[in-house]
Parts: structure tokens; sequence; C-alpha cells
């Protein structure tokens, strides 16, 4: 796992609500997981097959958090990312990727991205990351 924030132990959520979380992946096998992993975790989820459907949804009620794939076909996570700084600045994004790359680290940084997990290792990892950015988001 390539981690740009620190994250020593699990904590349970704050908030009696379930907290949202918007996944971004192109992979229907990576997002179905991923919302089986989150549901069970406690977590609502909406999904996203890819950049555009997620920017196109516009309208719909906001995310306590993002996780968005890094490599997809129309807009990548970094980009995405970027954009989503531009109208929503205090929503944690973390990026899931399977091309570990120092590189990538240092550009999703730059945009404000809390975390980067490797895939496959998407399991407590991801969980932890997740729990840990909404967390600091509410300041508890």
């Amino acid at each position: 796992m390539i981690e740009i924030g620190s994250h020593p132990q699990r904590v349970p959520m704050a908030s009696s609500a379930k907290p949202t979380v918007y996944v971004v992946d192109d992979d229907a096998a990576v997002l179905g997981s991923l919302r089986f992993l989150l549901e069970t975790d406690g977590f609502a989820v909406r999904t996203f097959k890819n950049a555009t459907a997620l920017l196109n949804a516009a309208g719909a009620p906001g995310a306590d958090c993002y996780v968005i794939d890094y490599k997809m076909p129309d807009i990548n996570g970094i980009d995405l990312a970027g954009r989503l700084r531009k109208s929503d600045s205090d929503t944690p994004v973390i990026l899931i990727t399977g091309y570990p790359d120092e590189n990538i680290s240092t550009r999703a940084a730059a945009v404000g991205v809390k975390d980067v997990v490797l895939k496959p290792l998407l399991d407590e990892n991801l969980v932890k990351c997740i729990r840990h950015a909404i967390q600091d988001r509410r300041g508890n």
C-alpha cells in the first residue's frame, strides 16, 4: 500500500448516520466488490462506472468520501480528483490503483488526494483510510 497519510489503527465512526462513499471504477467487478465490502462495513455506497458518470450526477446528494480508480478510459483518477476539488474542496478523495508508482502518489497529493491504496489490497486498508478521512473531515 502506498499511503500519503498515516493511519495507525481502526477507529469507529462517531456519527450514527451512515457515511456515504462514492466509488468510481470502470471495472464492474471491482465496483461490485467494493460495494459489498463497504456496505458490509456500514457505509452507504453509490457507484459510478466512470468519471463522466460521476460528473454528470452533479445534482446527487454529496459524498462523505470519494474512492476513485486511477486508470479509467475517460478521465484518470488524478484529473477527476482535481475537478472535484474545484467544486467540493473538503470531501476527501482516496485513489485506488493497480499501478504502483511514486509519481502517482506525488501527483495525487498535489491535487489533494488523501491516500493512495493499491489494488488488490482493498479490504481493511481501504476501509481504514475511508474511516480516517471522514473523521478528519468531521474534526473527530
